[in-house]
């Protein structure tokens, strides 16, 4: 057999070893009761710091997200999740029409939230555009 052969035998025959390293490696990994102090501190430190650099205004804010955080369901983390990696990747401009609609949807009762919906869907790019040129969301300095 050639050479190039049994190598690709042998990492096939050692993948699934390697598979379970990783896992038992993982697993290894003590509950939060079970650190030690300073692996503690190590992990909170980067919170410390962003909750004292915060104004009083943002501290409530993040007391308030890890409120609600905690109340969540496993499956609204998810959803959560997966909203915050949407944001996260979305361009500046449709972060923009995205601030501006909801702005503007939070003033509205509810049947004329829907048809707003259905109307901001049924909208094309350049629409969309100029709705947010007339309907600007208010400046958010320091977001991103």
């Amino acid at each position: 057999m050639p050479l190039r052969t049994r190598l690709i035998v042998l990492c096939l025959a050692l993948a699934p070893l390697a598979a379970f390293a990783q896992s038992t490696a993982a697993d290894a990994l003590p509950a939060w009761d079970q650190l030690t102090p300073q692996q503690r501190d190590l992990l909170l430190a980067p919170v410390r710091e962003r909750w004292n650099n915060s104004p009083p205004a943002k501290r409530q804010h993040m007391l308030d997200h890890a409120q609600r955080w905690q109340a969540m369901t496993p499956e609204q983390r998810k959803h959560a999740r997966h909203g915050m990696k949407r944001w996260r990747d979305m361009p500046p401009e449709k972060r923009e029409q995205a601030r501006a609609l909801f702005e503007h949807l939070q003033t509205l009762p509810e049947a004329e939230r829907k048809a707003m919906v259905q109307r901001w869907k049924a909208m094309g790019p350049d629409e969309r555009k100029a709705w947010v040129d007339a309907h600007p969301p208010r400046d958010r300095a320091g977001d991103p």
